[in-house]
């Protein structure tokens, strides 16, 4: 369909002629309201933004005078970031002489 015939047809129905895609050849154009497309491509980008997680970086800290049960828990807080897809930094501490 050429370009005049596609406006003329946007026209006549009251809508817009919209690039969907600039860079196919030849490009794709679509007969739709152009308010409608900037709102359904913020909606999917908005989509998308919620699907990524972001990570970040948790630190649990050991002094050599850590007790055996505080050892534990901070363990299974440790493995508990890593199965959560975190990274975890380890820090030990020890005292200054």
């Amino acid at each position: 369909m050429s370009l005049r015939e596609a406006l003329e047809k946007a026209e006549e129905a009251g809508v817009d002629l919209v690039e969907i895609s600039p860079n196919a050849e030849p490009p794709v154009c679509r007969i739709m309201d152009y308010g409608k497309f900037l709102y359904e491509k913020s909606k999917s980008s908005k989509e998308q933004k919620k699907k990524q997680k972001v990570i970040q970086v948790k630190e649990i800290k050991f002094r050599p005078g850590t007790d055996e049960g505080d050892y534990q828990v901070k363990l299974r807080s440790l493995i508990r970031f890593l199965e959560e897809g975190d990274k975890a930094k380890i820090t030990l501490r020890f005292p200054r002489s």
